[in-house]
Formats: C-alpha cells, structure tokens, sequence
C-alpha cells in the first residue's frame, strides 16, 4: 500500500479561485474591497515568512493586506491600542496578529481586544467558544483546513476514531470540537500521555501537531489510516520536516499530507477565505455566515 497524497497546494488553489470570485462579486455589488490588517511584533525570521506569505496570498485573490510592524521591546499596550484603531476602520475588515508575540505580552488581552466580527483568525474568545456551540463564525484556519482537506478528499469522518497529538488552543483543542461536530469519536493526547502508541494505532484517522519531528513511525500507525501531519520542523541540514516518518507512513496509511505542502498552503487559505466572510458579513449587515459557493453562483 502507498498512501494517497493529500496535497494542499491542488485544494488551496481551488479553493482560492472560488474566493477571488467572492472578492470580484462583493466589489462590484458594494464597491467594498475585503482588507485584511496583519501586526507583526519583533523580527522571527518565521514569522515573517509567514506573514510575507499571507500577503502575497491576499494579493492573488484581491484582498487588500496592510503590515503593521513593531520592534519587539514595544510596549504591549501599543499593540492593543494599533488594534482598537483597526476595529474602528471601516475599511479593515480581518484583523491577524502574527504569533508568538514576544514574551513580556498578555497574548490572551492581545487577541481578546480584536473585534469578533473581525477575528480572521479565529482565536477570539467568542470565536473559540461558539465551536462548542457549533456557532463559530470564523474557524481557526489550522483545523479548519485540515476539514477541508478531508471534505475535498471525501473522507467523511462521522462515527470514525479520531486521534489528535497535540492540544494546543491554535490546533488540538479546536480540531477536537470540530470532529466532534462531525460526529467522530475523540481522543486528544498531549506531553504528558502514557504509552502514545496504544491511542495512534487506533486510529481511522490521525491528526498530529506536536512539533516533534518523526515523533510518529510506522509501528505507531494503523494500516489504512488517515493521517494528517500539522507539523513543521526545520532539521539541522535546513530541511522541513513534519512529526510524521513520512517515508515510513506511507507505505501503511490510505491517505498521507505531505510537509512542506499539506496543511500549511490550508492555513493560509482558511485565512483568505474567513477575511472575504468577514468583509461579506460586514457590508451586509448579516449575523450569520454567508454560504460562498452560493455568493458566487449568483453572479
């Protein structure tokens, strides 16, 4: 058995063209072109390959993006006060802070002050809370483009058995709720579970994000399997690598992403994707998401 490849780049892009026709339909029906405001704090090389990335994405599909940068010994209240200025411009319709911020911010106060109608990202308390509900009107865009690489590959995971590795607020707990919102079955390991292997290999589906890399080898996986790799490891010879024995894996797995370009290229495109919701919702006055294939079908 090999693995079927599930490649983000291929369903990012398609997923893309369905947004950049959103963007062209809400200009010309209001005028109102979707912005999308970024705040980077401190020079991470990372982060500002991330952050340059999202740009050059937003301008592929017509989103306006503007940069705000500060050093990273800026005072966290100035952050906050830049983002008030923000939920007060009519003109930004998504606002991101890049994370990690520097160690001497309140990230939680940080990402508390944006706007929820804003929250591109997903991380805002009213956000984070309504995936309990089922209610969330901006989906983290990490688990939310691993659903959509599952939806496009027609993996339907109601009644599955669903491992996460990793419980971080950004991905493990919020793909969690959104599985169960499917229906699945859920277990969510962390650093301080025992014997990991006994909860991988039962898995109809693996997802992991650990930041651990080939934390998961074949052994550890059941044959058959969908597995997911969230992880990103930059290894000593400059190669990216995920959490997963890619190699190893795919001899055993139905379905594999690869790392560079799986659920990364996802990522960014849930981002794209909320910010054009986000400026929909906005001009529109709506309190609940607006459906995007049906938006660009009517034109």
């Amino acid at each position: 058995m090999t693995a079927i490849l599930l490649d983000g780049k291929a369903i990012g892009r398609q997923i893309r063209e369905v947004t950049s026709k959103r963007v062209t339909a809400l200009r010309a029906r209001t005028g109102v072109t979707p912005a999308l405001a970024v705040i980077l704090v401190g020079q991470n090389p990372a982060s500002r390959l991330y952050v340059n990335n999202k740009i050059k994405a937003c301008a592929e599909v017509g989103i306006r993006s503007s940069l705000h940068e500060f050093p990273a010994d800026v005072d966290s209240g100035a952050v906050v006060e830049r983002i008030k200025q923000l939920n007060a411009d009519r003109e930004v319709h998504g606002i991101l802070v890049q994370l990690p911020l520097p160690a001497h911010h309140d990230i939680h106060a940080v990402l508390r002050t944006i706007a929820v109608e804003k929250d591109v990202d997903g991380f805002h308390l009213y956000n984070v809370g309504g995936l309990v509900l089922g209610e969330t009107v901006f989906p983290p865009c990490t688990p939310y483009g691993v659903m959509k690489l599952l939806d496009f590959a027609g993996i339907d995971v109601t009644g599955k058995n669903v491992t996460i590795v990793g419980a971080s607020n950004i991905v493990g707990k919020p793909m969690a709720l959104m599985m169960l919102a499917r229906e699945a079955t859920v277990a969510i390991c962390h650093v301080r579970t025992r014997d990991l292997a006994q909860y991988t290999i039962l898995a109809d589906i693996l997802i992991v994000a650990a930041g651990v890399p080939n934390l998961i080898i074949p052994q550890m996986v059941r044959s058959g399997a969908v597995v997911i790799d969230v992880g990103i490891n930059r290894l000593p010879d400059r190669r990216l690598v995920g959490d997963i024995d890619f190699e190893g894996v795919r001899k055993k797995a139905a379905y594999i992403t690869p790392v560079p370009g799986g659920v990364g290229p996802m990522t960014v495109t849930m981002l794209l994707e909320n910010t054009v919701t986000a400026a929909e919702r906005q001009t529109s006055g709506l309190h609940a998401p607006v459906d995007p294939e049906a938006l660009a079908q009517a034109e």
